[in-house]
């Protein structure tokens, strides 16, 4: 347990400075991730599975899927353990959140929306560290 939950606040640290698209701010200032969305379990030796569930700020937020894809990008990254990821958004705050949640889960949907090199672009700017 207490390392599931150290595991948790580990994914916590790299995952609140994601930048959003559109504002200067990151996912932590703007309540999108917190502490609480963060959920750990192990699930072998050394394997962990990650959930979080974030939440957009706005019902119909046109940004969901990219948020969700940055999240994705920052942890595949900079995750130093061994992991599965699932990424959600919270229940009932967005309207069209079991399409998003499709596609942020699908492999072969991250694998080609990182292949735009516009999305690709944007990601980037998102999940970089500021200096």
């Amino acid at each position: 347990r207490a390392m599931e939950h150290d595991r948790a606040l580990e994914v916590y640290d790299i995952i609140r400075t994601i930048r959003d698209p559109e504002k200067p701010n990151t996912l932590e200032e703007l309540e999108v991730v917190t502490e609480n969305c963060v959920e750990v379990q192990e699930i072998g030796e050394e394997e962990y599975l990650v959930i979080i569930r974030f939440t957009p700020t706005v019902p119909h937020c046109s940004l969901a899927t990219l948020i969700g894809l940055c999240l994705r990008i920052k942890l595949q990254r900079c995750l130093p353990f061994r992991h599965k990821l699932e990424i959600y958004i919270s229940e009932g705050t967005h309207s069209t959140e079991e399409d998003i949640n499709k596609q942020i889960n699908d492999k072969e949907r991250v694998a080609a929306a990182m292949e735009n090199p516009n999305l690709r672009e944007i990601v980037e700017q998102c999940v970089t560290e500021p200096d």
